[in-house]
């Protein structure tokens, strides 16, 4: 799971802005990071940030995204509908972390810093064990 890339911050008003060309390039990073997993699954937020962070990695492994919103989520159905799969989450930073805390039952991880785009968070279910690391992919 990880937070979308770095955004345009020129308008404070703008509720759902672009990636920066920080952002632009830290996509294509995201791609590099993931090149050598076969992802099953890509589910994101319906902001531009987050599509614009996650369709570079959708393009090299043709997927399609499918959008979710994190306040509907049901985590024990989530999990039981990914069961064996390779799935990419990307959210916010008042997002990931709490859906990382979902899937694994636990109060663990808080609220990323706002000027924070470089966590990783792997999650891995093996039958009734769940491992949990967080990763800073600069």
């Amino acid at each position: 799971m990880i937070r979308h890339a770095e955004k345009d911050r020129s308008d404070a008003k703008n509720r759902n802005p672009e990636l920066n060309d920080l952002g632009k390039k830290r996509a294509l990073k995201w791609v590099q990071v993931f090149k050598n997993i076969e992802l099953d699954k890509i589910y994101s937020t319906n902001y531009n940030r987050t599509i614009q962070t996650v369709t570079p990695i959708s393009e090299e492994n043709n997927l399609d995204v499918s959008i979710y919103s994190p306040s509907k989520i049901n985590y024990k159905n989530f999990i039981s509908e990914n069961i064996g799969a390779k799935v990419l989450v990307v959210g916010h930073s008042n997002t990931i972390p709490f859906f990382v805390n979902g899937l694994i039952n636990k109060e663990f991880y808080k609220q990323i810093d706002d000027l924070n785009n470089s966590n990783l968070y792997i999650v891995s279910m093996c039958n009734s064990k769940i491992t949990h690391k967080l990763i800073k992919v600069d």
